[in-house]
């Protein structure tokens, strides 16, 4: 028996020279391996990531042959229409070779995501609920109070609930890289060939439901200011008609007040 682990141990020390792990150094088993994480079976005294095959790996469990890696700022930007446009390219229909039963969309890398804006008064009232499983477990959470958590993970369930519920779901929400700063982690040595594709969201348009009667009031007297501004500078925008009224300092406000 004693022969046995002996020989055990010889084995244990070729293999951390072959895969080139350290080994324990002043303790009184020279030689022995430091404790690892059990995860391969066969290899159970070394981490998964440390095995030779995932070091130079750029992300993990993710085949980046013919990818490209597009970065978003999301600074300024709405929740739903931007989780609308990060699932296309997640699933790459963006791309004139699509294939729905294949997972050939591009890496993801999303910057400044705790600058996202929501419209109205989501912010307090859009709520997220899971249940526990047990007796009594129905959790809930507010927009705000996940913000304060983890900003990043607000974006992160829009994209996934946009993306199909199928077996490429899981692969395709792992190439989503989501970061609440201006900066990620994709830089140094390891990513130095890495291209990052700058992605810009094309511009808003906004759709009228209801035509609303509304004149250009450029033949006015000089000096007439309109009681409404924001009312009026929306109708403008609107319609594309330039503002002959542009704001001024001590101006009368929307009430008439000056």
């Amino acid at each position: 028996q004693i022969e046995r682990e002996r020989e055990r141990e010889r084995e244990r020390e070729r293999q951390a020279v072959v895969w080139g792990l350290q080994t324990v150094q002043g303790s009184q088993d020279q030689g022995k391996m430091a404790k690892k994480m059990p995860y391969v079976v066969g290899y159970n005294w070394v981490k998964k990531k440390d095995l030779p095959w995932n070091k130079d790996k750029l992300l993990r469990n993710v085949d980046l042959e013919g990818l490209r890696w597009r970065i978003v700022d999301a600074k300024g930007l709405v929740l739903g229409r931007l989780a609308s446009h990060l699932s296309k390219l997640l699933q790459g229909k963006d791309k004139p070779t699509y294939d729905p039963s294949k997972d050939k969309g591009d890496v993801v890398v999303v910057v400044n995501a705790k600058d996202i804006e929501l419209t109205g008064r989501k912010f307090d009232e859009k709520v997220y609920k899971w249940h526990t499983g047990y007796p009594g477990g129905l959790k809930q959470r507010t927009v705000r109070e996940q913000w304060e958590r983890d900003p990043t993970e607000i974006l992160r369930k829009a994209v996934s609930g946009m993306l199909p519920k199928n077996n490429l779901r899981k692969a395709r929400n792992r190439k989503l890289k989501i970061f609440p700063g201006p900066e990620h982690t994709f830089v140094g040595s390891k990513y130095e060939n890495v291209e990052f594709v700058p992605y810009e969201l094309p511009e808003r348009t906004i759709r009228m439901t209801k035509k609303v009667e509304f004149l250009d009031h450029g033949k006015m007297p000089e000096g007439f200011q309109p009681l409404n501004r924001e009312w009026y500078e929306k109708m403008c925008r609107l319609y594309k008609i330039a503002n002959p009224y542009p704001k001024q300092v001590g101006d009368v406000s929307s009430d008439g007040k000056l």
